[in-house]
């Protein structure tokens, strides 16, 4: 996790508990992007270079395209998937070696979704 993210310990409960189907959603919000499931906040990617960065690819990997300001998309993804969006939440793209990670968490989020875009 970096000050340009918030990864709320939900997640992790949530990813501890291995699961083929889970309704998410991302939400962009004045502050940036938020992720949640059931209601309860999973990620928070705050406006600032960084964040924005982490909030794109974390949508990427949950296979649904960003949402506009005050719009909401939804996306079924396993806890696998959910793993890797955590995770790419909280690299630090300020790092050149987070990107040798997230280009591989992208593609295991890709291959664990079966390659297309999720349907809610």
């Amino acid at each position: 996790m970096t000050e340009d993210t918030k990864i709320w310990d939900e997640a992790e409960e949530l990813i501890s508990v291995p699961r083929a189907h889970l309704k998410l959603e991302l939400t962009q919000e004045q502050k940036g992007l938020v992720l949640r499931y059931d209601g309860q906040r999973l990620v928070e990617c705050f406006l600032t270079e960084n964040g924005m960065l982490a909030g794109g690819f974390m949508a990427e990997s949950l296979g649904v395209k960003l949402p506009k300001l005050g719009e909401t998309v939804d996306a079924r993804v396993s806890t696998g998937v959910l793993f890797r969006a955590v995770s790419i939440a909280s690299l630090d793209f300020g790092n050149e070696e987070s990107y040798t990670l997230l280009n591989r968490w992208l593609d295991e989020a890709k291959m664990q979704r079966g390659g297309g875009a999720s349907e809610a």
